[in-house]
Parts: C-alpha cells; sequence; structure tokens
C-alpha cells in the first residue's frame, strides 16, 4: 500500500461522522499552515495568505489568495455526509430489550446495515460555565446491532425485502432494565451537560484495500469522503497559481443540501464576496474567469449486472476519473467545462472516462447545480466511479484515488484568462 492510499485509509477510518470528516480537514490544513478565520469578525487577508473556515462544525472551506492580483476562482464542491441512520432525540426504546430510536438519513441501501457491529458518533451541545460548547464523540467500541429475522420466520426473505425503517431497522443495544445508559456514556465522553446532539450510527468495519493485486478500496463513506480527501490533498499540493484556489466540502448533501452547512447555502457566495472586498477586486469580474469542479463519485459498470448502465457510457473502476453529463442539468457538465477539465487532465496524464445514465433510469443529484443557484460560474460534475454506492460498505479503485488526486492537485494549479466572449486559454 503506498503511502497516499495508506493517508486515505487513515481519514476514513476516523471519518464515522460529517463532523468529524470536516475536523480531520480542518487538522490537514493547520498542518499545512493554513490560518483559522472566524465567521464574525471582520477578515484581514495578505497577499499569498491561506485561510480556512470550519462552518456548522462540518462544513469546510479552504482558500489562498496568490501572490499578484488574483484572476477568478478555482473552486471544488464535495460533502462530508453519507446515507446512514440518524439518531432521535429521546435516545432509547425500552422493554424486553433496549433498542436505539433512529431515523433513516439519506437513500441508503438498507440491508446493508443488517447484521453488523455499530456504534455512534457525532457531535454534542454541552453546557459549561463560559457557555455552550460543542463538543466530537465517538463511542468506540462495538455498541450496537440490527438484527436480521431468521429465514425460519420470513421464508420470502430471499425473494424481496421491503424494509420499514420504523420497525426493520433499530438497533439493539442493551436488555431489559438498562434505559438511560446510553445517555450516561455520551455525557462521560462530552464532560458535561448535554443540551443538544447531532449522532449518526456508523459501521464499525474498518477501510479495506484488497484484490489479486490490491486494486479496490471499500470502505463506510466512500460517496463522498473520496471526493473530500482528494479535493483536500490536491488543493495542498497544488502549484501556485493566478487564481484564488477555492476548497468547499459542504454537509447535507445526501438531503438536498438546503441546510445552513449545505450547498444550498449563502455560504460559498459570502465567503467570495469576503474575499473580493479583502482583495479589493470586482467579484462579477472574478466570476467571468472562475470555475467549479463538482465532486461527487459516480456508479462504475457493475460487474454482474452491466444492463443498468448506459452502453457506451459507462466509466470502469480503475480506468480514471468519471466526467458526468445528463441532458436534465442534474449535473452541470456542459461542452465549455468538458473541454477546460479534459485540456487539464490531458496535461496532468489522467485518464477521464464519460458517465451518463441510462435514457430510462432516472439519476441522482449532486452539489454543482445547487451551487450554481447561488455562483453562478462555469462547473463540470466529476467522480470517482464506485460500486454499491449507498451502502454500508462501498467499493472503489485504488488507481482512481490516485487519478483524482493527480487531477485536483493540476485543476488548482491552473487559471482560466478569457481574451473575449468565446476565447480562453487554461494556464
Amino acid at each position: 500500500m503506498d503511502g497516499r492510499i495508506k493517508g486515505f485509509v487513515d481519514f476514513l477510518n476516523g471519518a464515522h461522522s460529517p463532523y468529524h470528516a470536516a475536523a480531520q480537514l480542518c487538522t490537514m490544513l493547520e498542518g499545512a499552515g493554513y490560518t483559522c478565520l472566524q465567521e464574525q469578525e471582520n477578515w484581514t487577508l495578505e497577499s499569498g495568505g491561506k485561510y480556512y473556515l470550519c462552518h456548522g462544525g462540518s462544513a469546510v472551506v479552504a482558500f489562498r489568495i496568490p501572490e499578484q492580483t488574483p484572476t477568478g476562482f478555482m473552486i471544488s464542491a464535495s460533502h462530508s455526509d453519507r446515507p446512514a441512520f440518524q439518531v432521535k432525540e429521546n435516545l432509547e426504546l425500552t422493554g424486553k430489550y433496549t433498542r436505539l430510536a433512529t431515523e433513516g438519513y439519506g437513500g441508503m441501501l438498507m440491508s446493508t446495515w443488517l447484521d453488523r457491529p455499530l456504534s455512534i458518533a457525532g457531535r454534542v451541545l454541552v453546557e459549561t460555565k463560559q457557555g455552550i460548547r460543542q463538543q466530537l464523540v465517538d463511542i468506540d467500541r462495538d455498541l450496537l446491532l440490527i438484527p436480521n429475522v431468521a429465514i425460519h420466520m420470513n421464508r420470502t426473505a430471499n425473494e424481496g425485502m421491503k424494509f420499514n425503517p420504523a420497525v426493520d431497522t433499530l438497533p439493539l443495544m442493551g436488555g431489559a432494565g438498562d434505559e438511560g445508559k446510553l445517555a450516561k456514556v455520551l455525557e462521560e465522553l462530552s464532560g458535561g451537560k448535554i443540551l443538544g446532539h447531532d449522532l449518526y450510527m456508523y459501521l464499525r468495519q474498518q477501510a479495506s484495500v484488497w484484490g489479486l493485486e490490491e486494486e479496490y478500496i471499500s470502505a463506510p463513506a466512500l460517496d463522498d469522503l473520496a471526493c473530500a480527501w482528494c479535493c483536500t490533498q490536491g488543493f495542498l499540493q497544488a502549484k501556485p497559481s493566478k487564481a484564488v484556489s477555492v476548497l468547499c466540502v459542504f454537509d447535507n448533501e445526501e438531503v438536498g443540501s438546503a441546510s445552513y452547512q449545505g450547498a444550498d447555502s449563502s455560504l460559498l457566495r459570502d465567503v467570495l464576496k469576503r474575499i473580493c472586498k479583502a482583495s479589493q477586486v470586482d467579484y462579477r469580474c472574478m466570476l467571468s474567469q472562475s470555475m467549479m469542479v463538482s465532486a461527487d463519485n459516480a456508479h462504475a459498470l457493475h460487474p454482474n449486472h452491466p444492463e443498468f448502465s448506459d452502453a457506451a457510457n459507462a466509466p470502469v473502476v480503475n480506468e480514471g476519473v468519471a466526467l458526468k453529463f445528463t441532458a436534465q442539468k442534474k449535473y452541470t457538465t456542459d461542452g465549455y467545462s468538458a473541454a477546460v477539465f479534459r485540456s487539464i487532465c490531458e496535461k496532468a496524464k489522467v485518464l477521464v472516462q464519460n458517465y451518463y445514465n441510462r435514457a430510462d433510469l432516472r439519476g441522482g443529484s449532486t452539489l454543482g447545480n445547487l451551487s450554481q443557484t447561488q455562483v453562478t460560474v462555469p462547473a463540470v460534475d466529476i467522480g470517482l466511479p464506485q460500486l454499491a454506492m449507498h451502502s454500508s460498505f462501498e467499493t472503489a479503485g485504488v488507481k482512481d484515488v490516485g487519478y483524482l488526486l493527480d487531477a485536483m492537485t493540476a485543476f488548482y494549479g491552473t487559471a482560466i484568462l478569457r481574451s473575449g466572449n468565446d476565447e480562453f486559454t487554461v494556464e
């Protein structure tokens, strides 16, 4: 396992919630010399300065300003969340057993969560003498399990199962008389009285690199932590350019992005305007020479079910970054943005594949078209080709992680310069 993949695996194994993922990204940025900005303060930004902010605990925006007058923005957008079960405020359901009260978050493959060791991670808001403090918590042990119904009791289970999240997916965590114990565990971890929480179940299984040539990687939340990590590493490793490099990792993409931390909020627009004000450049002029990469994984050709893919436009695992298209504009890619991205990848010797949904199958949405309602710039949708999207344990290609990292390193080392409405250079 090379160093880059080991770093990626370590990140995945610690990112048990969107809040933990964001905290790790902030640690990477601080280690690279980025200064943390406070949103409630006025910003004084310097030429050559490197900055970041953590918004709502689960969204991260980082940027660096070139030494010379900036020409535009080069932006990436990915997300920190994943389909999971969120813990309700009243934690427990009691009776003959003690179960955890949960609700589904996002569109998950529910069957993949059954009969596996699970636990809880996220954030709690704790009362202190100084005020209310946010605290990350992770119960780092096998705590929960959602037991299947035996085949003897459900003889038709292998013919197809419809899951009711109010009944079938409630996890077991204790016996009769265990009421209140989980709340005590959380308070001990957080060190105070809990006033609120955002907690999620997570799979205890760690990331695995496997295959005859160790060519595959499987882990929880590859959609979209793979893109979040690759974009961050590319952002940090890129050479300086004439543009302002901007890294965005949003939350809540899996439930529509219409949140305080989501891509449909004003967060990115507000940050870009504050950069322009501090740098004394015009916001609209900057946008005219900008580009966004919306980085969210794509469905790979399935080895057992190729019929679910478009025969001519189905990316294969380990054969390059997927460039995503749709006539319905659920993805932002058009001829212009595809040409720019392909040009950057060609120079970086990064393989690129095309992705379309089958015309008679509805695909998902992502971040780019939502971000464009707030910040209107040319954008391209890309991602790692992956298998079992929205399973509790997803699969992608080791080579593709390297391709995406190299692509984003090249993207962030680039600027777009326009000489007319239809003429531009990428340098």
